[in-house]
């Protein structure tokens, strides 16, 4: 089979980048007011999930249809998610200062409160990685949203931190190697990502209780 005609893999996995690509254009599009920046990840995740299981029909309509459907979830997690990131990059830049113009045993203090401030980041990055797939894949409370982020994050610890790792390697090459790439970035990020989180989502979805207060991942869309 010729490598480059339609149904080669090395064709598909050129139109899945392409539609990495795209999605990211569409991702910034519909950032850049900053308070649907949740909706937006949640549309992407939506639509580089189904890329992942091959379900993918046209991907700017299911990208819009993705962002109508969990525009108000999306948006009140990412708000609150917002200001508690806001809230501790104030605290650490403020624990950071206080700690370099202190006395020895003060900027012990500082140094231990500032390690406290730091785990709650790592926390607020796990769910920032999961809560927006979650999202876009089941239903559930907004709480519970959070919530399961935080813990399928950390059950699968070895998934998260290659999330981590595929998000860092791109931030490293931006700033280091090709500013340029930043156009693609996310899209790009999300789809590698999908790979990972796909399983994980599937392996963790349920039907939904009658009360969903009680908890639970939620059923998938």
């Amino acid at each position: 089979m010729n490598i480059f005609s339609y149904d080669s893999k090395f064709s598909q996995v050129l139109l899945k980048i392409a539609y990495g690509c795209f999605l990211n254009v569409l991702w910034i599009a519909c950032s850049l007011p900053i308070i649907t920046l949740g909706a937006s990840t949640a549309a992407l995740y939506a639509v580089t999930l189904k890329i992942v299981d091959n379900e993918e029909g046209n991907v700017t309509k299911q990208f819009f249809q993705a962002f109508k459907e969990n525009f108000k979830q999306a948006t009140a997690i990412w708000l609150v998610l917002l200001a508690i990131g806001l809230f501790l990059g104030a605290d650490a830049f403020i624990l950071v200062r206080l700690r370099d113009s202190s006395t020895e045993a003060l900027s012990v203090v500082w140094t231990i409160i500032l390690a406290m401030v730091i785990a709650c980041f790592v926390i607020y990055a796990i769910v920032l990685m999961y809560v927006f797939p979650l999202v876009a894949r089941v239903e559930n409370t907004n709480l519970n949203m959070v919530k399961n982020a935080l813990l399928i994050g950390i059950r699968y610890l070895f998934c998260t931190i290659l999330i981590f790792a595929i998000h860092f390697a791109m931030f490293v090459v931006i700033v280091r190697f090709f500013t340029p790439l930043a156009l693609f970035a996310e899209g790009l990020c999300a789809l590698l990502s999908s790979y990972l989180l796909s399983p994980v989502i599937k392996a963790c979805s349920k039907p939904a209780s009658p009360n969903p207060e009680e908890g639970g991942e939620g059923g998938a869309r």
